[in-house]
């Protein structure tokens, strides 16, 4: 057996999909699922730590993660159904964890969406100022994510193609930046970089790992995958690699053309600026509009299929779960999906839904990365289609890296993880009664 033993009601979780992923569309996800608003604001944040020595610390962050993203496509070679992280915990320790850990995914995906929802909007201000505030911008926050909603709910295939469309729309413009970037690069950043301000490098860090999360959403749809235990594991793997590259460049073209890169409140905007002028700003800004777009295109795709999952294993109502008899997607999850993000997004409080999803991230990755040697235990781990040199070393990085980065986390978000948590165990008692009542 090349898995762990999978639920009897696998096919019935996946009924009424349609496998229709490829690898690219994969990798596409976990792409748009990184690239979000992170890397339009964060060089500032690491230039801040050291100017020239800012690019490596977004090459200590890459590596940082990959020890998660190969846990997780480790994890993900395993399963060919929806859930991911679901699926994984459930397997690994029972329902009750698996069902915590995709309700926790879940709000992580919500407060990403809302807070993203309204950096998009505060970028496309920079066209219409009055986007930036009172009813306008309401109403292109309600406007946007309706948006989505509709586009994912005709069809996975014209969910992908959105996704497609915003990661060439959103590559063209930071492609252009290093493009021409790369004749003015400093040479001091590789021959004198120097060192960070050590003061405070945990919380640094911890916050440029913002520009890097997200690449889970890929893993959620796997019921709708071509081959998903093969193509999801590569796929991950691959995107953030190249991601993390992309970053390094982009922070060494930054540093080497804005020496105030640390005060400047939209780095890349401003680079594009010294380099073409108003044209420039306008397609980075445009870019940033694309880029966040791209990710919240994402967010949509994946985060209805985690509560669909989780309605099909009957840790929610069976209202989540049903699939649109011409679409065949799973509309009611993602009108739940679009219309809770949509509630939150008009609080307007993007500091802390931020905060709150990067914090919540966290948990899951740690807690995935500790089902990995049960999931083992239950399968044939030498047939397995994706495998990780060096034992559990890998894993053992990455659930440290996870813990580490966590304990940097606010008294305040604990607190509030905590009550979201209390809550989904009220939910999943109140299911469980309501099903014993209809056996």
């Amino acid at each position: 057996m090349t898995a762990p033993r999978q639920p009897a009601s696998e096919h019935a979780i996946d009924a009424g999909l349609k496998r229709e992923i490829s690898r690219l569309g994969f990798a596409a996800m976990s792409l748009n699922g990184v690239i979000g608003a992170g890397i339009f604001a964060l060089p500032a944040v690491a230039a801040q730590a050291g100017l020239l020595f800012s690019p490596w610390l977004f090459l200590i962050c890459g590596a940082l993660i990959m020890t998660v993203v190969l846990s997780f496509s480790r994890a993900a070679s395993f399963f060919s159904h929806t859930g991911g992280p679901l699926a994984y915990v459930g397997h690994a320790f029972g329902p009750f964890a698996g069902f915590q850990i995709g309700w926790l995914f879940t709000f992580s995906r919500i407060t990403a969406m809302a807070a993203n929802a309204n950096l998009l909007v505060t970028y496309a201000a920079w066209f219409w100022e009055p986007l930036g505030d009172g009813l306008a911008r309401r109403a292109a926050v309600s406007v946007f994510i309706v948006f989505l909603m509709v586009v994912n709910m005709i069809g996975v295939r014209r969910g992908v193609l959105a996704m497609f469309v915003f990661t060439l729309l959103k590559l063209i413009p930071l492609s252009l930046l290093v493009l021409l970037g790369l004749s003015q690069i400093n040479p001091e950043v590789f021959v004198h970089p120097g060192g960070p301000e050590m003061d405070g490098i945990g919380g640094t860090l911890l916050v440029l790992m913002y520009a890097f999360v997200g690449f889970e959403s890929a893993v959620v749809p796997a019921g709708e995958a071509r081959d998903p235990r093969r193509d999801i594991p590569r796929a991950l793997a691959l995107s953030v690699m190249g991601i993390t590259l992309l970053y390094v460049v982009i922070q060494i073209v930054t540093v080497s053309i804005l020496p105030d890169a640390a005060s400047s409140e939209r780095p890349l905007i401003d680079v594009m600026d010294l380099l073409m002028g108003t044209t420039g700003a306008a397609l980075m800004a445009a870019g940033a509009v694309f880029s966040i777009t791209g990710n919240l295109s994402s967010m949509m795709l994946s985060g209805p299929r985690m509560v669909f999952a989780m309605s099909r294993m009957g840790s929610l109502p069976a209202w989540f779960g049903r699939v649109h008899s011409r679409w065949a997607t799973p509309t009611n999850a993602i009108v739940f999906i679009g219309a809770t993000g949509l509630a939150l997004a008009l609080s307007g409080s993007f500091i802390w839904l931020a905060a709150m999803s990067t914090v919540v991230r966290l948990i899951v990755y740690a807690t995935c990365i500790l089902a990995l040697p049960r999931l083992e235990a239950r399968a044939d781990a030498d047939e397995a289609p994706f495998h990780l040199p060096g034992g559990y070393l890998i894993p053992l990085a990455g659930l440290a890296t996870s813990c580490w980065l966590v304990w940097h986390a606010s008294l305040r978000s604990w607190v509030v993880t905590g009550i979201f948590f209390a809550l989904g165990a009220v939910f999943y008692v109140m299911g469980r009664r309501r099903r014993g009542e209809t056996n």
